[in-house]
């Protein structure tokens, strides 16, 4: 939510008291701020001209720092400079009318004073850490707000995560009913969905294990405990991804596997079907053709004969048929 006061591109300027909780900044404030002060969080839309001209010209961050602030596109990743943090992390999109995979993008330049980050699109695990700062519950320094941003983009991917196991679930019930007119469209969905999430997840897997060897002074044995917890438990969802993505498949394979069958069954029937009458359209054109000689032509019983042999054959095949186990 953008903050009163403060210019368009920021989102908001938080002052944290070291105690978990603080107070909005309005940019007055901020440009008296100094590392005395507290620890000054500043949220932008990277997008907004503001937010580029401060960041390129008054942060005083180094030009990688502010390229990597301001990129469009990005791919998880953190890297120590100097005695900061560089962090591109993503997290689920919960956005209305949004699709789950479609993950939003945060950048985040953090030392031991100040916190700086970017976004395009609302992305609400930054509002979860927002309000635990409001409630007093939230990071009493710059260590403890990396690891509460990375649990709160953890903990806001279990959602997405069971209903892609619920959903998956359905679809193999499916499977096994006569209605299964959409599965395949559901199914190609369902991984296309799993297959996007896990490929943001699995570089932000090895961003996280990142932060756990990076040497910042900030960033003590204690955080990074905690940091692997975050780590252990994004893990487990790429595994549950992984799971649904190999059940999809398995799905997949068994309804193509029941397709088949059902074609093949229909394959076979028409087959049995012209195997009778192909004799017996063999006969009827033989006797049909528009020629003297024809045998019984004169007699007024050669019809009845004649159906009654075709009924003969009839019945010779499917015999022949049992006898072979066609039938």
């Amino acid at each position: 939510m953008h903050q009163p006061n403060t210019p368009a591109g920021l989102i908001h300027a938080f002052l944290l008291d070291g105690q978990g909780s603080g107070r909005y900044l309005n940019w007055d404030e901020v440009q008296q701020w100094t590392a005395d002060s507290g620890r000054l969080w500043l949220h932008f839309d990277y997008t907004e001209a503001f937010a580029i001209n401060w960041i390129n010209n008054q942060s005083g961050l180094d030009d990688l720092i502010t390229e990597a602030l301001l990129t469009e596109e990005t791919r998880p990743r953190a890297v120590s400079i100097g005695d900061g943090l560089l962090m591109a992390l993503r997290g689920v999109n919960k956005n209305p009318d949004s699709d789950p995979e479609d993950m939003v993008s945060l950048r985040i330049w953090v030392d031991d004073n100040r916190i700086i980050s970017t976004r395009k699109r609302t992305l609400i695990s930054v509002q979860d850490l927002l309000n635990q700062l409001q409630a007093g519950k939230g990071p009493v320094n710059s260590a403890e707000f990396v690891v509460n941003l990375a649990d709160r983009l953890v903990w806001r991917m279990g959602d997405t995560v069971d209903q892609f196991e619920d959903r998956i679930g359905e679809l193999e019930d499916n499977a096994l009913s006569e209605d299964r007119s959409t599965l395949r469209f559901d199914l190609a969905t369902l991984r296309r969905q799993t297959i996007t999430l896990r490929r943001y997840l699995a570089p932000q897997r090895e961003a996280f294990s990142r932060l756990m060897v990076e040497k910042v002074s900030w960033f003590d044995d204690n955080d990074r405990m905690r940091m692997r917890e975050v780590s252990d438990r994004l893990i487990r969802h790429i595994e549950d991804i992984d799971a649904v993505r190999e059940r999809a498949a398995v799905t997949h394979e068994e309804l193509i596997s029941r397709m088949s069958e059902q074609l093949n069954e229909r394959m076979y029937v028409l087959s049995i079907v012209a195997a009778v009458f192909l004799p017996l359209g063999f006969f009827t054109g033989l006797l049909g053709i528009n020629v003297g000689g024809i045998p019984g032509a004169e007699n007024p019983q050669a019809f009845l004969v004649f159906s009654a042999i075709l009924i003969i054959v009839v019945i010779m095949q499917i015999a022949f048929f049992k006898w072979k186990k066609w039938l």
